[in-house]
């Protein structure tokens, strides 16, 4: 069976088009330019559309990176690297990320976010009311290591909160955690 391609759009037809897709869900600007793009009669119309939503206020890099930045905080708890690359990864230039990024989490407590993020996810070990050591083996912390550095935290600050809930928290000593990029 042969895919069918759309039919490439004109202006107004691809202003209803943004206006469709940004009902779904909300788009960064570099996001939104690549699916106007793959629609576009002309490519000239792409940018017209884009500074028509602007001006519209449909469309706000810092607005959406505020929210999307809020929504992975609240609703995951991840860490505040990944969210930047996340915001990238849409699209979001760097400085709007990093600043985006830095604002929502100006006054969160990254260890806390960690401890949370070990009780959410080994819930099932931690069961009772005596809660009893998480990671009993070393491959058991060092997976977890592994998922807290994907989920954006800074190893300095999984190392200090591993140890809380290791069996042999001495073991944890011998990490030589990566340097770690200065943040801006």
């Amino acid at each position: 069976m042969e895919e069918r391609k759309p039919r490439p759009l004109d202006a107004e037809a691809l202003w209803t088009y943004a206006l469709k897709v940004l009902g779904g869900r909300a788009h960064s600007t570099g996001e939104l330019r690549e699916k106007l793009r793959r629609r576009a009669a002309r490519l000239g119309d792409v940018d017209s559309v884009l500074a028509r939503l602007k001006d519209a206020h449909y469309l706000d890099d810092e607005r959406f990176a505020e929210g999307f930045a809020n929504a992975r905080l609240g609703g995951q708890g991840i860490g505040r690297r990944r969210v930047v690359n996340d915001l990238r990864q849409r699209r979001v230039t760097a400085t709007v990320a990093q600043r985006t990024v830095e604002k929502i989490y100006r006054d969160v407590d990254e260890e806390t976010l960690i401890e949370q993020w070990i009780r959410r996810k080994y819930r099932h070990t931690l069961r009772g009311p005596e809660e009893h050591p998480v990671f009993q083996e070393d491959k058991d912390w060092a997976a977890a290591y592994r998922r807290l550095m994907h989920a954006g935290f800074r190893a300095t600050e999984i190392v200090k909160v591993l140890r809380r809930f290791a069996r042999n928290p001495e073991l944890l000593d011998q990490i030589e955690p990566p340097e770690e990029a200065e943040e801006t």
